[in-house]
């Protein structure tokens, strides 16, 4: 009786192949409707870890202009050899950034349902130390590779972002 559920499995994976599988940030988008509407406020925030003294934080707010679920091809993350993330310039690791999300060296490229939420922003902090020029996405009033302005409008995947607690 056991085998019947493996079999069961093995027999529908073929079915399913074709499907693009569903990212977190798709899901959200399906399991939370409401949270995403047009006109919410939310934030994206990088930084504030560490146990006894932590890191600033650093954010991105603004309000949703649209939430959507898209099917996207991932290709493998670029990389650039003999350097780690740490060690990377701001432009090894803007090439990075606009390529996620991306898949580790050796995985078969796929297409995945990307839950993506379109946003136009109000305010911001980031970072403008040298050492935080490949933490994140924001860096010296950039995002990426785009200069923050108030009213401009990025897109960021569903599960980047938090319902603004205000």
């Amino acid at each position: 009786m056991r085998l019947f559920p493996i079999l069961l499995a093995l027999l529908a994976a073929p079915a399913l192949a074709g499907e693009p599988v569903l990212r977190p940030s798709a899901n959200l988008l399906f399991k939370y409707p409401e949270l995403l509407q047009s006109g919410h406020c939310v934030r994206y925030e990088e930084g504030g870890v560490g146990w006894v003294v932590t890191d600033p934080l650093f954010y991105l707010k603004g309000s949703v202009v649209a939430a959507e679920v898209r099917s996207r091809r991932l290709h493998v993350c670029p990389q650039v050899p003999g350097k780690e993330l740490t060690q990377y310039s701001r432009a090894e690791y803007v090439r990075l950034a606009l390529a996620q999300p991306c898949l580790a060296p050796g995985t078969p490229e796929r297409d995945e349902q990307i839950g993506v939420v379109r946003l136009r922003i109000t305010d911001w902090e980031t970072p403008y130390a040298r050492r935080a020029e490949n933490a994140g996405r924001l860096y010296r009033g950039m995002f990426i590779d785009r200069p923050l302005a108030k009213g401009m409008e990025i897109e960021l995947e569903a599960d980047a972002l938090a319902v603004c607690q205000e």
